[in-house]
């Protein structure tokens, strides 16, 4: 680690193994050769980490999502490499920032979910835990975003054009994954019968390691990402005799399974892919778990159990159940019922919505085509279950049909949700209220049956990239007032409260976050064209575009800010820069309309003079984790408006508040423990509560709302008077139409009056700069609770006994 034999092998990599003389204009190959450099110092560790480990339980974290972001910074904060690669790059005239920008993002992810798995993987690395990520090498990953008139424009992420330089290819260590074909009944001579699965379409999954360092303990996890590729290259025959496209067609086939992150589903060919994913995710990462214990303990499954633990992240991995099942029985020998007593101790499942359509189905006609042994085991844990089912609820045919794994109606469906809880021995939430609203509503019949596999673990985010990382004048300020330790233990942040009414404190807090909003100011001129003035406060959305995060209710608050302006009221308006951003799905329409709405508010807006010194509004386009890295410590105010009863979670709320933004928002998700653990005057709270939705929902009556708020009024005038689509006519009709739907369920127009007035007093309390900075600190002080290490603690000690 020393700098000396760290400069010697950087030049060596950069001149020897990439053969290159001078950096010239692009930094790419003294990025490829710094990130070799530190590869070789995390592959000694790497290998110390697994020969120190030996024989004792570990857990797979099996997730169709990780959004790692760039790898090269968080290597060198959790090594303590910082000063010695600023050294060694001195000598090509470089700082580290100009040559981490060659870095692309690993998006194989969409948001939240992928980015709650890496901060995962972060903190069971520095807590010392055996962990192994199991994912999905996507040739492309989440597409990068263009707006273009307005409008979101997909562009493929080809995120590995210029390679990997982290990963490590174990192409020995291929496992065959199994489609199509059928299911024979083959008979021993003793009389026995056992399945045979016969004629598949076999796939090989490729493992692509990358390290996970902890942060400054020595250990190094990993992270394995699965690649498809075809048995044989092609059929030499078929080539020689002319038949090129035909010769190749089953590598394509096999390759297009990890080629995209989360092909559109609308689709047959799209769910056939989708599901072909899972299937291949889950296969290869059991089959993997299994041959590392086969390897060790032989064919006896005794231990199994007692050493293995899977973590399934969400429904998508769900098919793991009856793949696990199909191991064991047809590789094994294994019988149903030990098999499915392996299956149901070493299966964990986390649920990350409250979204019915979420909650994914397969076709049976899918599942019996392509996965047809999968089928047959899934029907029959299904007939055993509903047996429990008819002992709990004797006679009752509707709860036989509520908890069925098949969904029987015009086109039977596998509920694959269903199928993990039946299979687990934990079913946890995410967040207080959500794992509350699972019992008592989405899975209440499950959590009468078994209310023993029911728990909470709020999620978390690791204080490592979110605050030590990204925002290094704050963590230098914090380092100075308490013990340096709270990266490693983020308990001890609570230590920053005694501060708070510190004036010369306050005064160094309020330089750190204008120094964060220069950066973030210069960023969104780049992006947008925008010139965000830093002496205004910073509002902030940033999450992916969906109607329940009500992306919608945001920009017409800033119509409502508008028109106040316009008409000349302005006595108590807080100049602000409202910056919003997220990825809308392909396939998701109102999504993409509601953003060409806030492009053309935001242009509207910024070209009216009358508003310059009051309003910006910009949206940010292909928001990644590397720009959550500058928005969310330059950040003032953070937006979780969600309807109440909705999101899951939220973790964009716990990267805002580590770094002092102040939180307007429902109670909703991880929102109301936030509140709890700042205290209430220190939480702009709105909106209706997750208890009253229903009641709300049976008289709703928007157009009356509107008729009734002088403000909305104004604002639903300015909207359907094409005020932002003066050559666009009827382009937001839909949107219209949407607010003023009594069947709205997002409950829009209801929330808006509620919405402004807590604006106002954001407004207000933002004038009194001493009052702002005291919240902001606590607000950072009182996130302790909100570190993945935390999250991970619960994991390790209440679901994976590690």
């Amino acid at each position: 680690m020393n700098e000396h034999t760290f400069s010697e092998d950087l030049a060596r990599h950069f001149h020897f193994s990439l053969g290159r003389d001078t950096v010239q204009d692009s930094h790419l190959y003294l990025y490829n050769a710094l990130a070799i450099t530190i590869r070789d110092r995390l592959v000694a560790q790497w290998r110390e980490t697994r020969e120190s480990r030996g024989h004792q339980r570990r857990v797979g974290y099996i997730s169709l999502e990780f959004l790692m972001g760039r790898t090269l910074n968080n290597a060198i904060l959790n090594l303590d490499l910082d000063d010695t690669v600023r050294d060694a790059l001195k000598g090509y005239c470089c700082g580290l920032e100009d040559v981490e920008q060659a870095e692309h993002d690993a998006g194989l992810g969409n948001g939240g979910l992928g980015r709650l798995a890496a901060c995962f993987l972060d903190s069971c690395a520095s807590l010392a835990l055996p962990v192994i990520g199991y994912g999905i090498r996507y040739e492309y990953g989440m597409f990068n975003q263009q707006i273009k008139n307005g409008a979101q424009i997909e562009h493929p992420d080809n995120w590995l054009r210029n390679g990997n330089p982290w990963e490590i290819a174990a192409p020995e260590k291929a496992i065959r994954v199994k489609f199509f074909g059928h299911v024979d009944v083959i008979k021993k001579r003793s009389g026995q019968q056992y399945r045979q699965w016969n004629n598949t379409q076999d796939v090989l999954a490729v493992p692509y390691d990358m390290p996970i360092p902890g942060y400054q303990n020595g250990i190094v996890n990993t992270l394995r990402l699965w690649k498809s590729e075809a048995t044989d290259e092609f059929d030499l025959g078929e080539f020689n005799a002319g038949s090129y496209t035909e010769s190749v067609a089953k590598k394509n086939l096999a390759e297009q399974i990890t080629m995209v992150l989360y092909p559109n589903d609308t689709s047959e060919n799209g769910k056939e892919l989708r599901l072909r994913q899972q299937y291949f995710l889950s296969s290869a990462s059991l089959q993997d778990t299994i041959n590392s214990y086969v390897e060790n303990c032989g064919n006896n499954f005794d231990e199994f159990i007692a050493l293995n633990s899977f973590q399934l992240n969400d429904t998508h991995p769900s098919i793991a159940v009856p793949e696990l099942m199909r191991i064991l029985m047809d590789d094994y020998a294994i019988s149903w019922d030990d098999a499915w007593n392996i299956t149901t101790k070493t299966m964990a499942y986390t649920n990350h919505t409250l979204l019915p359509e979420a909650l994914e189905k397969w076709p049976v006609s899918l599942f019996a085509n392509l996965l047809p042994r999968i089928l047959e085991i899934i029907y029959e844990i299904n007939a055993r279950f509903l047996l429990q089912v008819a002992v709990a609820w004797p006679g009752d045919s509707s709860k036989q049909q509520a908890l069925s794994l098949i969904d029987e109606g015009h086109e039977p469906q596998v509920r694959m949700a269903h199928l993990a809880i039946v299979g687990s021995y934990s079913v946890n939430g995410v967040a207080a209220l959500h794992t509350k609203l699972l019992k008592a509503g989405l899975f209440n019949d499950f959590y009468q049956l078994w209310p023993e596999k029911f728990n909470n673990k709020t999620n978390g985010v690791t204080p490592r990239r979110w605050l030590s990382h990204c925002n290094t004048s704050l963590a230098e300020l914090i380092s100075s007032k308490i013990d340096k330790n709270w990266v490693a233990d983020f308990s001890h942040v609570d230590q920053l409260a005694k501060f708070a009414e510190d004036h010369a404190f306050q005064k160094q807090w309020r330089e750190s976050k204008k120094a964060n909003k220069v950066v973030l100011a210069d960023f969104v001129e780049k992006a947008t064209g925008v010139k965000f003035d830093v002496d205004m406060m910073f509002d902030v959305q940033v999450k992916r575009i969906h109607e329940y995060k009500r992306q919608l209710l945001n920009i017409l608050h800033v119509i409502g800010l508008y028109d106040r302006i316009r008409k000349g009221d302005t006595a108590d308006i807080t100049p602000r820069c409202v910056l919003i951003g997220g990825k809308a799905a392909p396939g998701y329409v109102m999504a993409k309309e509601i953003i060409k709405l806030i492009n053309n508010v935001a242009d509207t807006i910024n070209l009216d003079p009358k508003a310059a010194k009051f309003l910006k509004v910009a949206f940010v386009p292909n928001y990644n984790v590397s720009a959550m890295e500058l928005i969310c410590p330059a950040t003032d105010l953070s937006e979780q408006i969600s309807t109440a009863g909705k999101e899951a979670s939220g973790t964009g709320n716990m990267k805002f508040m580590m770094n002092g933004a102040l939180t307007i928002g429902t109670l909703d998700g991880a929102n109301i423990e936030i509140r709890d653990a700042v205290g209430e005057d220190n939480f702009f709270l709105f909106g209706a509560q997750a208890h009253e939705i229903s009641d709300i929902r049976e008289n709703y009556q928007p157009n009356e709302i509107i008729a009734n708020s002088e403000t909305l009024s104004a604002v639903m005038h300015l909207l359907e008077s094409g005020h932002f689509n003066l050559f666009e006519p009827k382009i937001f009709d839909s949107i219209i139409k949407t607010i003023r739907d009594p069947d709205d369920m997002w409950l829009t127009a209801y929330d808006f009056d509620s919405y402004f007035q807590a604006q106002r007093s954001v407004d207000k309390t933002y004038q009194d700069q001493t009052l702002w900075t005291k919240m902001s600190i606590l607000n950072t002080a009182a996130s302790g609770v909100f570190s993945s290490d935390h999250t991970i603690r619960q994991y390790r000690d209440e679901i994976w006994k590690l």
